[in-house]
């Protein structure tokens, strides 16, 4: 079972940070998982230019770490995404890497479970939580949980036992998920509808300038 978990927060010891190092802590007591963490600001990640190219060919021309990071994903069972909350959104360095990533066109978490965890202050966060849940269900995932947590600024968790109970919640129901390979009866309906009503019929008409697209489609059987 390989789980991989990604902090889209540019603060390694943040709130953020110390919900996925909960819910990372929780899995590696289980046997059989593999985890790995990844502080997406460490990351060499160029933006998108909106060129298109990788919809043809099945990768971006930038050979960089939003390649490689898109590849980990590719080959894990499990995600957790973790964002803080800027202007009722996810962070620009996540922003960045999700433009990058080949999710909601070439379905990069399809039949994959993951979690969302989104940090804030104020209502921002739940706009926030939304961007990140659309992202994963439009990206073929099978959503286990989420977590949208308003705590001050340079909080610590050490006095907030009940977001340390939901974060390691979480981690058991993903890993459950995983495990017995859970069904989400509603969520599989709102992605086919999503994407045999959008999504693939868009892609059809593009013809071969989405050949990259449709080949990444029939390797995952879709």
């Amino acid at each position: 079972m390989k789980i991989l978990i990604i902090n889209g927060s540019p603060r390694k010891q943040g709130v953020t940070a110390q919900i996925l190092h909960i819910i990372e802590k929780n899995i590696l007591t289980r046997d059989g998982t593999e985890v790995s963490y990844i502080h997406i600001a460490d990351l060499n990640i160029l933006p998108c230019n909106g060129c298109c190219s990788c919809y043809k060919t099945g990768r971006c021309y930038q050979q960089d770490d939003a390649e490689k990071l898109s590849e980990m994903i590719a080959l894990s069972d499990g995600i957790v995404i973790g964002s803080p909350t800027y202007v009722s959104n996810i962070s620009g360095q996540l922003k960045v890497f999700l433009d990058r990533g080949h999710f909601v066109i070439e379905q990069l978490l399809h039949n994959k479970y993951a979690i969302g965890i989104v940090t804030g202050e104020n209502y921002g966060s739940r706009a926030a939580g939304r961007i990140l849940s659309d992202v994963l269900t439009y990206s073929g995932a099978k959503i286990s949980g989420k977590l949208i947590c308003n705590l001050p600024f340079n909080s610590t968790l050490c006095a907030h036992t009940d977001v340390q109970r939901k974060a390691c919640g979480l981690a058991d129901q993903l890993v459950h998920d995983i495990e017995y390979k859970k069904q989400y009866r509603i969520q599989s309906i709102i992605h086919k509808i999503l994407f045999y009503g959008g999504i693939k019929p868009f892609v059809k008409k593009k013809g071969d300038s989405y050949a990259g697209v449709v080949h990444k489609w029939n390797q995952l059987n879709i």
